[in-house]
């Protein structure tokens, strides 16, 4: 399968070139002041949006600088880090195309009910030791039920009051008295991603509608939750479906939206079908930038992989990454990722010193999926998420 994302031929103009919904005729963008028209309240149009993802490769830096223009204004130079618990591994009923764990994937993943107090608090100390902001706290599941919901209610409050951390909560479909619930214990923000847009959705999932997804986004509203949600990249969806996606995210007003890039893990039906480039990803990433100036902007599961050697230049979008491994793959070692800030000049939202690899296999939670592992890039542990 063929994703809408391929390198742009080659424009000769500074600036990019679109074929325009209304009219098919080219037209030029000007990124510069496209972004200071954000800054002003502008909102970007389809159109717009659209210009941006199929701008050509020669227009890459100026897409970033329009970018990082709105991400400095909103957010400085500083970077948020967060830290994945894959809490609940495999066992999932859903049938999720992406993710490893779902009822039809035949990728070879542990399989456990909701860990122990001390797995969950050891992986608590190890996120604030890497300077993590916030702790996701993930389970697979269609939504929690009963013990899980108590266990969460049990292990947030001793989270918070030992190392301070921001708790947001990933446990499928919520009921809106179990998002109260989730407020009440002390949870700040839960996330469930809208992962594509509504007309995509039937492609990648048939358990539960897109419809579904955006009640449970509602019931977090209405419970005085933040909202958490993004998407996955690279599922064979078009511009349109990923233009439509970063809209109804703003019309939600996500606080927090992490952008996952496929990693198209064997075993499940989305298998071999990405086709991203480091640049497609950087387009995206500006794009929901300027669609959404003043949310957290996360780059999430499969950032390694697709953006390579050009990683770096993901945070002149995004102010947010995740530290560690993901829900069922690998992240890069931490000291590259903390390496990364530094030589941008930027700086992470916090000082807790961070522990080296042998340290942090001393805490039980890396290296091993095995103790929970961290991490996910799927909201489901597809290991495409992003707490």
């Amino acid at each position: 399968m063929s994703t809408a994302f391929s390198e742009p031929t080659h424009s000769p103009d500074a600036t990019s070139a679109t074929d325009s919904h209304s009219s098919g005729s080219r037209q030029r963008l000007d990124y510069a002041q496209l972004a200071q028209r954000v800054l002003d309240g502008h909102e970007v149009t389809r159109d717009e949006a659209m210009a941006i993802l199929k701008s050509p490769n020669d227009d890459l830096l100026a897409v970033l600088d329009a970018a990082f223009r709105v991400r400095r204004q909103h957010f400085g130079l500083t970077v948020q880090l967060y830290f994945l618990m894959n809490a609940k591994s495999g066992l999932c009923p859903e049938d999720c195309h992406y993710c490893s764990q779902s009822k039809v994937s035949d990728a070879p993943v542990q399989k456990y009910n909701i860990l122990q107090r001390d797995k969950l608090l050891a992986a608590a100390e190890l996120a604030a030791k890497r300077q993590a902001k916030t702790y996701c706290l993930v389970i697979s599941a269609r939504g929690p039920n009963e013990r899980e919901m108590k266990a969460v209610e049990e292990i947030v409050p001793e989270i918070k009051a030992k190392y301070g951390l921001d708790i947001c909560a990933c446990l499928g479909l919520l009921t809106a008295e179990q998002a109260k619930r989730l407020k009440a214990c002390g949870v700040d923000r839960v996330n469930h991603n809208l992962n594509t847009s509504e007309e995509y959705y039937a492609k990648i999932c048939t358990t539960h509608t897109h419809a579904d997804r955006v009640r449970t986004l509602h019931h977090v509203r209405d419970a005085g939750l933040e909202v958490c949600s993004g998407g996955i990249i690279g599922m064979g969806e078009t511009h349109d479906d990923v233009i439509s996606m970063a809209m109804q995210l703003r019309e939600l007003k996500a606080e927090s939206i992490p952008i996952n890039f496929l990693n198209s893990i064997d075993g499940t039906p989305l298998q071999k079908t990405t086709e991203l480039t480091p640049q497609d990803c950087l387009r995206a990433l500006a794009m929901f930038r300027l669609i959404n100036p003043t949310s957290e902007l996360r780059i999430s599961g499969g950032r390694e992989l697709h953006l390579r050697t050009l990683q770096p230049l993901g945070l002149y979008a995004a102010n947010s990454m995740f530290v560690g491994d993901y829900l069922t793959t690998s992240g890069q070692p931490p000291e590259q990722d903390y390496q990364i800030v530094r030589d941008l000049g930027f700086e992470v939202t916090g000082a807790a010193p961070y522990p080296h690899e042998e340290e942090a296999i001393s805490f039980g939670v890396i290296g091993a999926k095995s103790a929970g592992g961290c991490g996910g890039n799927g909201s489901c542990g597809s290991g495409n998420c992003g707490g």
